[in-house]
């Protein structure tokens, strides 16, 4: 009976390179199993943030109320407007009309009023502005 007997040397170098790339290749499958599952439903776009319908909130100018016009749907601001903004209002304060059309551009745009830009002319009107949507939309926001 003659066995050969075979003997196997393995490096230590080899071994620990087989490990590392078993690793790697561990981690970039899991990489790429959470990478291309689908996202669930509640980090989606369809999410509820308002309930539907026309808020206002009143913004004072120099003794004049003027009332801004806030409409959204569940997860979109429609429109803001100035709703009851008459023609001696736009003879005293002529850049508040512009203001608004400019905020409500970047509104409509971004979807929040987060990085609102204001205009050079008439910063401090445009916070007013800015301020009196922000309180319209809480009274929009859904509450969970």
């Amino acid at each position: 009976m003659s066995s050969k007997t075979k003997i196997v040397v393995l490096h230590m170098k080899e071994i620990i390179y087989t490990a590392v790339f078993a690793v790697l290749a561990i981690v970039l499958i899991l990489l790429l199993v959470f990478m291309f599952l689908p996202k669930s439903k509640g980090a989606g776009v369809d999410e509820e943030k308002y309930v539907p319908g026309v808020y206002t909130s009143t913004v004072t100018l120099n003794n004049t109320a003027l009332e801004v016009e806030v409409s959204v749907d569940e997860s979109h601001i429609n429109s803001v407007r100035f709703s009851n903004l008459d023609e001696t209002v736009t003879t005293m304060f002529p850049l508040i009309q512009p203001a608004i059309e400019d905020i409500a551009e970047q509104v409509y745009d971004k979807q929040s009023l987060d990085d609102i830009k204001y205009s050079e002319d008439n910063p401090y009107t445009s916070q007013l502005i800015v301020n009196a949507i922000d309180e319209a939309l809480k009274k929009a926001a859904v509450t969970k």
